[in-house]
């Protein structure tokens, strides 16, 4: 078993890559690491490959004698590279695999970016038969195009894909900084810009957290999934026959709630709160799916996603970088 992974550096390609080295089952597994701005060391078990997917040569030789795709590479509100990569890059890697005698089972990591996730308002709980929905941007809609292409390589070629959607994906103590008043924010909305200079310092500086309000005025609902719980997924879906040509949603069991968010920290940690009205819309993904066909099951509740993001202590050698806008 070879098994290639592209975005190999990133949260999920790293976490990904010790489990496979780790795990028994894939004690006789080797690891092909393509990278592109940053490196990986090499072992006896993990080679390094170098280059961008946009370019077929080096897809090609990703490929070779590769048995699995676990397809990581992303890009976000960057429109002068997204559909080169996101695009193009998946295009070249399935034609490859789809001409590779070696290539038995293709993994896209998808987002819930594809179906809109709170810029969109959705009647019910959100399944794998909900339509695409990108909302204004260049990532949402390559969200969308990366699962098409996967689908329709499914429907000309029989191609044995499968895709695993998955919203916001949170390691270490990123949830503590997504809820940031300051310039140390993880991703968005970007808080300190909603209200006012001084307050926003004074919120920086004490711990208060923003409690998300929806569209109808109550506390926001957004799905999240644990970097630990995609990758047990991502595990359990390969070679796994049930998977084949399958869409799953890859999630906590229930949205988090940022009233209840900001409920248990003022109970666990006595820090304050502040309403933030939106035009965003509460959702919630629905995960029974994987849990059916893969025999999957989330371990983190919003509890276990809060106290592991507050106790997380970063040592020196690891400083919290956002390497891309958003």
């Amino acid at each position: 078993m070879l098994i290639l992974v592209t975005g190999a550096t990133g949260k999920v390609g790293r976490s990904l890559i010790a489990r496979l080295i780790s795990d028994p089952r894939f004690s006789g597994a080797r690891i092909r690491a393509l990278c592109h701005n940053r490196l990986l060391d090499e072992t006896d078990r993990v080679e390094v490959a170098r280059g961008s997917i946009a370019d077929r040569e080096v897809a090609a030789a990703a490929l070779d004698g590769v048995t699995h795709v676990v397809h990581l590479a992303t890009c976000k509100e960057t429109p002068d590279q997204v559909m080169d990569v996101t695009v193009k890059g998946l295009f070249w890697l399935l034609e490859e695999f789809r001409l590779s005698p070696a290539a038995r089972q293709f993994i896209l990591i998808g987002g819930d970016a594809g179906v809109g996730h709170f810029h969109h308002r959705h009647d019910g709980p959100i399944t794998e038969d909900a339509p695409h929905m990108a909302y204004p941007g260049c990532y949402a809609l390559s969200k969308v195009l990366e699962e098409v292409l996967l689908e329709q390589f499914g429907i000309q070629y029989d191609t044995n894909g499968c895709c695993l959607r998955a919203p916001w994906i949170m390691e270490k103590d990123d949830f503590k900084y997504t809820l940031s008043f300051g310039d140390d924010v993880f991703g968005g909305p970007d808080w300190k810009t909603l209200v006012p200079e001084a307050d926003a310092r004074r919120y920086a500086e004490d711990g208060t957290v923003p409690l998300l309000r929806d569209a109808e005025g109550q506390p926001l609902k957004r799905n999240f999934v644990h970097v630990d719980d995609l990758v047990s997924a991502i595990l359990a879906a390969i070679d796994n026959p049930r998977a084949k040509r399958q869409l799953f949603n890859i999630c906590m069991d229930r949205p988090v709630d940022y009233g209840e968010v900001a409920a248990y920290l003022a109970r666990t940690r006595g820090l304050r709160s502040i309403d933030i009205p939106s035009r965003f819309h509460s959702n919630w993904m629905d995960n029974s799916k994987a849990k059916y066909f893969l025999d999957w099951q989330p371990d983190y509740d919003l509890e276990m996603l809060v106290d592991s993001a507050w106790q997380y202590e970063r040592s020196q050698n690891d400083p919290r970088t956002v390497w891309y806008p958003g």
